[in-house]
């Protein structure tokens, strides 16, 4: 694969597929938690959404954060946040904090 040019067509619908299985894992595990994968992964799923925005805006689209979160979590956030989103734990928050040092 060509790692430092842009990417060709086909390596560009294999990422696209690879993204699209990523996003369909994710909805999978609604369980596993965004703080989870940021104190895991240093990433979740508002990460994706930012850079869902910041490719579209590479590319001249205009994709707000609420449309891009949309499209990551399947749903309006806030819909996803009611249904699926629990309060983080004590331990949670402190290995967060931990990391923000």
């Amino acid at each position: 694969m060509n790692t430092h040019n842009e990417p060709t067509s086909t390596e560009e619908k294999i990422q696209a597929a690879a993204f699209r299985k990523l996003l369909q894992h994710l909805d999978a595990h609604k369980e596993v938690q965004n703080i989870e994968l940021m104190n895991l992964a240093d990433f979740c799923r508002n990460c994706l959404s930012k850079w869902y925005m910041a490719a579209a805006d590479e590319l001249g689209e205009k994709v707000d954060y609420d449309e891009a979160r949309e499209k990551i979590y399947g749903m309006p956030y806030s819909e996803w946040k009611d249904k699926h989103q629990l309060p983080a734990t004590p331990e949670q928050l402190a290995i967060m904090e931990q990391k923000q040092k």
